[in-house]
Parts: structure tokens; sequence; C-alpha cells
């Protein structure tokens, strides 16, 4: 069953992989930040709190039947996190209170929205039910943050997962393979693996970086002023960063749409099988061997 066959959902729907399966409610609509050069996302949207009011009106539409199946919700859309925390914990109590089979609530994350709130707030958020924050790190080098509007630090971004950290509650981060070119790309390996070794998050998700029509980045490449890493110059960049993380139990994914090669493991224990799965991907130099590009349109 669809979940959105019952539910009103403004515009399109972004989400992680590991939340295929859950419930995705509008806690918020659009993203706060808005402003990165690679994300098309949310540009048709103007951010605005939806809220308990909001999530309400979407449980009221789903039968009793439909209620006690939901084990997980997805609260989108860019960063839900961005509520006031009360509000958010309003949200929260609500879900738990009306969906009797809840596990697990999860949203989006950003730096600066983290800053905004305290470990004891965070912590709330938890008690109240926050299972997961999801959080876009994207590189720890900070000449490609400014270069892709991300708004935020490499200092901040670390400052903003430990945080969460420090609430004990689980975090999963993205990066994204190819941000900053090939002239960047030992650079960018390096510094977003030392950034991920300072948080030592729970969960990393490697993306690679698309250039969808209608964001800066298109434009620039279309001006010939960016230009993109091949599929094995990506693969090449993806083992100089697992060759440098050193974590303490990981789950690591590149089983996001974009990427050429969907890997997994546990870090550091797997560290070395994916080092010879992309190796052993390299050395054939087989594009056959890596996810069709009709299979990576998001």
């Amino acid at each position: 069953m669809s979940w959105l066959l019952v539910i009103e959902y403004e515009g399109s729907i972004w989400r992680p992989p590991s939340e295929a399966r859950s419930l995705i409610l509008q806690a918020t609509v659009g993203c706060s930040h808005n402003a990165c050069t690679f994300c098309v996302s949310y540009k048709q949207k103007k951010y605005k709190v939806r809220g308990v009011l909001g999530i309400r009106k979407d449980l009221e539409s789903l039968d009793h039947h439909t209620r006690n199946r939901v084990k997980r919700v997805f609260l989108a859309d860019g960063n839900a996190l961005a509520m006031n925390t009360e509000d958010l914990n309003n949200v929260l109590d609500l879900l738990y209170s009306e969906l009797p089979q809840l596990e697990r609530v999860g949203t989006y994350g950003y730096a600066k929205d983290v800053r905004d709130k305290s470990v004891d707030d965070l912590k709330t958020m938890k008690k109240s039910g926050l299972g997961i924050i999801y959080l876009g790190l994207e590189t720890g080098d900070d000449d490609l943050l400014r270069w892709s509007r991300k708004g935020v630090t490499t200092d901040e971004n670390v400052e903003a997962c430990l945080k969460i950290g420090n609430a004990e509650i689980p975090l999963s981060l993205t990066i994204i393979l190819g941000l900053g070119g090939l002239e960047n790309s030992d650079r960018h390996a390096r510094l977003t693996a030392e950034a991920l070794n300072k948080i030592d998050p729970e969960y990393i998700g490697a993306l690679t970086l698309m250039i969808p029509p209608g964001t800066p980045l298109f434009e620039m490449t279309e001006r010939n002023e960016f230009t993109p890493m091949d599929p094995f110059e990506i693969l090449n960049e993806l083992k100089k960063l697992v060759e440098q993380l050193h974590l303490s139990e990981c789950v690591f994914r590149t089983n996001h749409a974009s990427n050429y090669l969907p890997i997994g493991g546990t870090l550091n224990r797997d560290r070395e099988k994916i080092i010879q799965v992309i190796e052993s991907v390299l050395d054939m130099g087989d594009e056959k061997s890596l996810r069709p590009g009709y299979l990576r349109g998001l």
C-alpha cells in the first residue's frame, strides 16, 4: 500500500533510502536554507511549518487499520529539525499517541538548526521519540562548503554532530562524492574523512554528485566552469575516502540511486573488503560492472 494514497503531500518527496517503507509526513514544507548550488529538491517550495495541526490532519485521513500498521515515520521536508523544540516535541507526542505500533521517527537536520538547540533540547526530543537524525555533511572541505553555498563550516557541522551524539540520538551523515571535481578530489576525500573521524557517527551514506537542471551547478557546468568526474574517478575518490576512515562501529552504504557501485559494510571492520570490491571494479575498467545510467535517474 502507498501511504500517499491517503495523505496530502505538497510537491516532490525526498527521503533517505532507509525510510523507503516509512510513513512520510510533512511537519515542514521545503527547506529553511534552500541555497545549495547542487540541490533542486525544494526550489519550488516556500518554507513553512505545518506543525501539529498539519500532522493531525494527515493522521485523521488514515483509517484504523492503516494506523495500526505504521512502525516508522519520517518527518519531511528538508529539515523539520528547524521547528522549535516545543513544536517538534508536540508532533512527536501526537505521533506516538495516535500510532500504536510506532517504533521510530526520523528527520533531516541542518547544522544551524542544531546550533540553535541545547543538548537538553535534543534529549527531550529523544525522550519524546525522535529516533534518528539525517544530516548532510557533504564534505569536510571548507572551500567546497563555501563554493556549494552550504551555509556552514566544517567546524559547525562537526560541533552539531557531536551535540547530537551527546544527546544519544543516532546520526546518519551523507557525503557527496565528486563534489569538488577531479582537481579537488584528493583534498575532498582527505578532509571529509578527517571530519567523519572526529564525529564517528552510527551511519554514513555516500551519494554521487548529480547535476539536475534548475540548479546553479547545472548552469556552471553548461558554461564549462565545472567538469563532472567520470564513474571511475568517482570510485577512486570513494576508495581514498574509505582508506582514511577510522570509525568505531559505523554502517557505511553507497546504496543511494545516484551511486555507480552499491556497496556496504561496517567500518572499520569491513574496510578492507570494501576497498577490495572497489579495486576489483577499478581494475576491470568495465562500465558494464557499474549501475547503468537509466537506473541513476533521480
